[in-house]
């Protein structure tokens, strides 16, 4: 399986990068997208997944430092974008749930990002939290031409699954999906198709029952979401994993896990 959102250059995850890749391989995780959050954080996840085979950045600007995001630091993320290893712009979008950047900086910065997606042909890693109409709206305005749009986390309603769908857009789960007050997100897991489908830790974040208690997250315990993904499809885990791995390699184009898988 490919962990497609995981934060590595995070704390504590950050201090032994060695050991959590052996134990996520350990566990059948063999490949891992690193998520920047800003330019430094870019900077340091570009630096990362060049030092191991099949892990790659997605590279992006937060919306809660969307009010940093001047046209110096738009311009050096297009700039870090174009380097090796980056395989996405993102992750990018709205977060109205804290608003620690200022909603119309919000707006901004999802934008720009979404201009240079297109113009460098990268997909899109999408962040909406309490704020899923004004995201759909900025990227039906953006008038297309992406190469691809995954809302990562994904824990909306079947309602907002199907608008997605509609879209030809991905949706990633994380371990939220596990929890006891996730039926909503569970009801829409069973409207993905397979083909539309991947699994992601958000690793040092949520980490899924059974092991809730246990932190950080860390890749090795998305086994957990992947089952019970599995069970909510009717498949195997096998077939799972087949699956979203799949999906990963040919949305974000990752040869060395194409040849791995």
């Amino acid at each position: 399986m490919i962990d497609t959102h995981c934060h590595l250059t995070f704390e504590p995850l950050a201090a032994d990068v060695p050991a959590v890749i052996e134990r996520s391989r350990a566990a059948g995780v063999m490949g891992w997208i690193t998520v920047g959050t800003s330019l430094e954080d870019s900077r340091r996840a570009i630096e990362l997944a060049g030092l191991y085979e099949n892990m790659y950045a997605a590279i992006g600007i937060h919306p809660h430092e969307a009010k940093d995001a001047d046209a110096a630091a738009l311009a050096e993320l297009k700039h870090l974008a174009q380097q090796d290893k980056v395989v996405a712009i993102g992750e990018t979008g709205l977060d109205f749930h804290y608003n620690f950047s200022k909603q119309p900086d919000q707006r901004r910065v999802f934008a720009a990002h979404l201009e240079i997606a297109r113009e460098l042909g990268l997909p899109v890693v999408v962040h909406s939290r309490n704020a899923f109409d004004e995201t759909v709206e900025i990227l039906d305005r953006s008038g297309g031409g992406l190469k691809g749009v995954v809302f990562h986390c994904f824990s909306g309603s079947v309602e907002q699954a199907k608008q997605l769908l509609d879209r030809g857009y991905y949706l990633s789960f994380t371990g939220v999906v596990t929890f006891k007050n996730a039926e909503a997100t569970r009801e829409a897991v069973k409207v993905v198709p397979l083909d539309r489908l991947m699994v992601e830790t958000d690793a040092p974040y949520m980490s899924p029952e059974p092991v809730r208690k246990q932190k950080p997250n860390e890749p090795a315990l998305m086994v957990h979401t992947a089952k019970l993904l599995a069970d909510l499809k009717g498949v195997n885990p096998e077939t799972l994993s087949q699956a979203t791995t799949r999906n990963a390699v040919e949305f974000f184009g990752l040869p060395g896990v194409s040849r791995a898988v």
